[in-house]
C-alpha cells in the first residue's frame, strides 16, 4: 500500500484533533474529486512498518491528545489496500483503544466485498459513496456531496445508524 499525505495534527477530517492517512489507489475517479493525484496506487509513498509505528506513536502522544485516526485517499477500502489498512486499523484498537476510527470510501455499505466489511467491522464511522459533482453541497458535514452517507457503528454491533 502506498499513501500520500500523513497528517499528525489535523481538525479538518473528523471530529476533534485527529490523525489523517490520505492512501493511494482509487477505482472510482469521480469528476470533481477534490484530491486526483490519489487515484494511481503506484503513487505516493510506501506505507511501511515505520510509518505504522508513526501512526500509533502520534495516536498515543498525550502532549497533544488526539481524538482518533481518519483514513481517507484515494480510497482505504480499495482492494488492494484493505489488507494493510485493516492491520493498521487493528494495532490501533489494541495499542490506542481509546481512540476513534473514521474512514471515506466511495463503496457503498451495501456493496461491499467480505475483506471490505471485515475492515468496517472495526470502524467506528464509514462515510459511504461516491463523490457526485451534481449533488455537490459545501454545507454538508464531513462529505462533499448529498448521496454520501454517514455511518455511525457501535463496536461489536454490525448494524450502522446511518444518517447525517
Amino acid at each position: 500500500m502506498n499513501y500520500h499525505a500523513y497528517y499528525p495534527v489535523d481538525v479538518v477530517n473528523g471530529p476533534g484533533t485527529r490523525v489523517t492517512l490520505f492512501v493511494a489507489g482509487c477505482e472510482h475517479q469521480c469528476r470533481g474529486c477534490y484530491n486526483q493525484s490519489t487515484w494511481r496506487l503506484d503513487s505516493g509513498h510506501p506505507f511501511d512498518a515505520a510509518m505504522a509505528d508513526r501512526v500509533i506513536a502520534d495516536l498515543t502522544d498525550t502532549r497533544i491528545p488526539r481524538r482518533g485516526l481518519s483514513l481517507s485517499g484515494g480510497d482505504p477500502l480499495h482492494p488492494a489496500n484493505v489488507a494493510e489498512v485493516l492491520a493498521l486499523v487493528k494495532r490501533v484498537r489494541a495499542e490506542a483503544p481509546d481512540k476513534d476510527i473514521w474512514a471515506w470510501t466511495g463503496y457503498t455499505l451495501e456493496t461491499l466485498t467480505p475483506p471490505q466489511k471485515a475492515l468496517v467491522e472495526e470502524l467506528d464511522v464509514l462515510i459511504d459513496g461516491q463523490y457526485v459533482e451534481a449533488q455537490r453541497d459545501a454545507n454538508l458535514v464531513w462529505r462533499g456531496s448529498a448521496n454520501q452517507r454517514i455511518h455511525r457503528f457501535e463496536r461489536g454491533s454490525q448494524s450502522p445508524s446511518t444518517g447525517v
